[in-house]
């Protein structure tokens, strides 16, 4: 048995994977921002999988105290963590300024799984590992927007931070590569029938499922075992170059700059 925690738990890919462990029986630690919604999937996982042990966290991920308070709960639930799905995301926005005057898809797309990775990383060990979702839509980082200075359209701000993970999944998984965990972006597939893709596109999307079944093997399959920083596009069912901006040295340091300096102002 395993024990997996898997951000953004309460809807989408990120439930459908939730069911997929559960059914196998592992220790699920499900997080969601609304307190209503995680009761009512704990209620759903323990009814319909009773070999499962389901814990729920609760956090808004757009808020750096409460990817503080995150981490230590989740500490509270596990003393070890085999996998961590960096799943939580999120597109588009009325408002997308965070009280700190951040970016909300950088925040939460980018900067609170890197928090809540280091924060955790402790508590895994070199056999363990961290799946972080990534996306076929991937552009250049603006520094300036990810420091809240410059105001991005939803597609250009969900753009840049998903090359932004997959960024630092790079960075941290070739730091990472002995000591573990193992680390690993993955794009699900585009435009599964998520709420976020309703929503952005208007259209109904593909099964969900495709995207969660990937999620599930890379976080057990022997084929995700060795992984130390690199990209999965499931669009083509195999590991892949992301956008050329995340090859340069420069940028990845950069990135990891800027968001030690972002974390720091803010914790």
């Amino acid at each position: 048995m395993k024990t997996i925690v898997i951000t953004g738990a309460t809807d989408g890919i990120g439930l459908e994977t939730a069911k997929m462990l559960a059914k196998e029986g592992h220790h699920i630690i499900v997080h969601g921002r609304s307190e209503s919604k995680l009761t009512a999937l704990q209620n759903v996982l323990k009814d319909e999988f009773p070999q499962s042990n389901i814990d729920t966290v609760q956090a808004d991920l757009s808020l750096f105290d409460e990817v503080s308070k995150l981490s230590n709960d989740i500490k509270q639930k596990t003393a070890h963590i085999d996998v961590l799905i960096n799943n939580a995301g999120v597109f588009a926005m009325s408002d997308p300024k965070t009280v700190s005057g951040l970016d909300a898809r950088f925040m939460v797309n980018t900067i609170a799984p890197y928090m809540l990775t280091m924060a955790l990383k402790d508590n895994m060990s070199a056999q363990s590992r961290v799946v972080n979702v990534s996306s076929a839509a991937q552009a250049p980082v603006n520094f300036a927007a990810l420091r809240g200075e410059v105001s991005l359209s939803d597609g250009a701000a969900y753009a840049q931070s998903k090359l932004a993970i997959t960024m630092w999944t790079k960075f941290l998984g070739q730091r990472f590569k002995e000591s573990g965990p193992k680390m690993v972006s993955v794009n699900p597939k585009s435009l599964l029938g998520s709420k976020m893709v309703k929503t952005a596109y208007g259209i109904a999307g593909g099964d969900l499922k495709l995207g969660a079944k990937i999620f599930v093997e890379a976080a057990l399959s022997s084929r995700f075992a060795n992984v130390s920083g690199e990209y999965f596009d499931n669009d083509h069912e195999m590991f892949a170059p992301p956008h050329p901006y995340a090859n340069d040295a420069a940028h990845l340091a950069t990135l990891i700059d800027e968001m030690d300096s972002i974390i720091a102002s803010n914790t």
